[in-house]
């Protein structure tokens, strides 16, 4: 492994991160210059998450360590993927941008025309087996020949650079920017996937760490090797090892966020059926009585 003087020493300028960054920023930064013109103050911890925890984590997984040896070992593109799709997403999704763009574009051809783009891949996503399904397919490219080849490519390597967190991000934010009240068995149905989840995203990292054979087929780097860097085989399993912690890590928020939003909606569930009298009562179990006949 790296000196920590080598870990924090090490930058370079990645043109795709710094083109993503720019964007999603201004974007963001004109919806809140946008908000404040009408008088609606959006709360700091939210700005925040957005440009430090999303951001600014990204700006330091592109240009630091991860993203300047990213090409040279298996454990850095791996790291780098890893919290790209759970680390960075989490904090964009905080910044509720979506909340943030419905209040500031007005009703109109623009709005008509986002609303649109944006409809179809949130509800594909609200789906609460997509994200479990997408998540364990991406850590297991990492088990393919796919993998030394986006890895060994600039190009590939850019458009994973902006791919992956837009991909985490939608698997975030039909949770955090949830609407709609949801009921208590749909919730622990997302309960049960998200576990799930937790299962299997240890699946690539334990096959990266025990087995002994290089999965992405990718040759040695050309060029002088500082003295710490692992065989092909070492390296692989550094790799193995660091994604399984930041997958596990990373899915346990998602499980306490949903047991917060169980309870709530439990409660809220309960405040709906102390307010019914006992004649509405009696017909509401009379009409689930005869949905089960």
């Amino acid at each position: 492994m790296p000196t920590l003087g080598d870990f924090l020493g090490t930058w370079s300028l990645d043109p795709w991160a710094l083109g993503f960054i720019l964007a999603l920023g201004g974007l963001y930064a004109w919806g809140l210059a946008k908000a404040s013109r009408a008088g609606v103050s959006w709360p700091l911890w939210r700005i925040a998450s957005f440009y430090i925890v999303g951001l600014g984590c990204y700006a330091a997984i592109s240009f630091g360590f991860l993203g300047t040896y990213s090409l040279e070992l298996r454990w850095a593109f791996s790291i780098r993927i890893a919290l790209l799709l759970f680390v960075v997403p989490s904090g964009l999704a905080l910044g509720l941008p979506l909340g943030l763009a419905r209040l500031t574009i007005r009703q109109g051809r623009v709005r008509r025309v986002v609303a649109a783009l944006v409809r179809k891949p949130v509800q594909l996503f609200s789906n609460s087996a997509v994200p479990p399904i997408l998540g364990l397919l991406v850590l297991s490219m990492m088990l393919t020949p796919l993998a030394g080849i986006t890895r060994m490519s600039p190009v590939w390597e850019g458009v994973l650079g902006i791919g992956i967190p837009l991909l985490g991000l939608l698997m975030v934010l039909p949770m955090v920017e949830e609407k709609t009240r949801v009921s208590s068995a749909l919730i622990m149905l997302q309960f049960v996937f998200a576990f799930i989840e937790l299962l299997a995203d240890a699946i690539p990292g334990l096959l990266m760490r025990l087995t002994p054979t290089i999965f992405d087929g990718a040759t040695a780097v050309g060029g002088a090797r500082a003295s710490w860097f692992p065989s092909a085989l070492v390296d692989q399993q550094l790799a193995g090892d660091w994604m399984w912690f930041i997958a596990e890590i990373m899915d346990l928020p998602i499980l306490i966020l949903l047991l917060v939003r169980l309870a709530k909606s439990d409660k809220g569930e309960r405040t709906i059926l102390d307010e019914l009298t006992d004649e509405q009562m009696d017909e509401l179990n009379a009409a689930h009585l005869h949905l089960r006949g």
